[in-house]
């Protein structure tokens, strides 16, 4: 079989599910495994992705309004490279390739297979489905069975303990809570999610609704940002009135997490999202393992 993956979190799916070598094509965004970017890429953005978090809301909003396509998908590169099947996802037009980017006649009639939850649940029941039209039926239920056992052996870990209050946000400039399944990466790792419901979409959040929650923890995992990228524009929040007075800065628990690779991704490393949730609320009870993850803002 000759797939064709056109988002990150269907490459790291496919590779997780020991198809990786059945892989023909990825997207811009498919980093991991590292050899992937060795793929030929089949997508590009159509608006500049380097500015800060205030240019990028600027131009996808005017891009939007003008009803102009956020990626442009290399048709006729996925012809030649004769693809049997199609990922791509419907959850978010922001975020990554959607069936609406694939416009050719020929590729049309492909099998196209979409990731399309914003759930945990509902990623799990993805990747099943996408298992299927692979030929690896087998394979996903065991990813899914193994994901499950993680979670379950980390919340006996945390059983009994305190749960900190927590926002999240996911983008910087205008800040966005997080939405989707990030409330629920927060319970799973033991901890009270103040702002965003769980399957809702991110949204613009005033500043002073944070103000107003007051966490005791405050973490930044900015969608399509590395740590070092959201670091930079951490003096953007800093700035903001009352920052100050804020719990989580008083108490020094402000951090910085990789929302690109982990929290914003509906693969399989967004269920790492929760160990690292929890080695941030939890560091007497959950050994760090994810160092390059998250980071301490100060």
């Amino acid at each position: 079989m000759r797939i064709a993956s056109l988002l990150a979190s269907g490459t790291e799916l496919v590779c997780a599910l020991g198809a990786g070598e059945e892989l023909v094509a990825r997207s811009h965004e498919c980093d991991d495994p590292s050899w992937v970017v060795s793929l030929p890429c089949a997508s590009r953005p159509t608006f500049d992705i380097t500015g800060s978090s205030r240019e990028i809301d600027a131009l996808v909003r005017s891009r939007l309004a003008s009803k102009q396509p956020l990626f442009e998908v290399d048709e006729r590169l996925l012809v030649e490279l004769r693809a049997d099947v199609i990922l791509t996802q419907t959850h978010c037009e922001v975020c990554a390739v959607s069936p609406d980017d694939v416009g050719d006649v020929e590729l049309c009639r492909k099998q196209v297979a979409t990731l399309h939850a914003g759930t945990l649940d509902g990623i799990l029941d993805g990747f099943r489905a996408v298992a299927a039209v692979i030929g690896r039926e087998r394979a996903g239920a065991e990813l899914v069975d193994a994901i499950r056992d993680r979670l379950d052996r980390l919340q006996q870990r945390l059983a009994g303990s305190a749960r900190p209050t927590i926002a999240c946000l996911e983008w910087i400039d205008p800040i966005f809570h997080m939405g989707n399944w990030g409330p629920e990466l927060v319970e799973l790792a033991g901890g009270t999610n103040l702002l965003g419901m769980s399957g809702a979409h991110s949204t613009t959040t005033p500043w002073d609704d944070v103000r107003r929650a007051d966490p005791e923890i405050l973490l930044v995992a900015a969608c399509g940002f590395d740590v070092e990228r959201s670091l930079r524009e951490m003096p953007i929040l800093a700035a903001l009135p009352g920052w100050g007075e804020l719990r989580a800065v008083r108490a020094g628990r402000v951090f910085v997490a990789d929302g690109n690779r982990y929290f914003n991704r509906s693969g399989p490393s967004v269920f790492e999202s929760v160990e690292i949730l929890a080695e941030i609320l939890h560091p007497d009870l959950v050994q760090s393992r994810h160092a390059a993850a998250w980071q301490r803002w100060s």
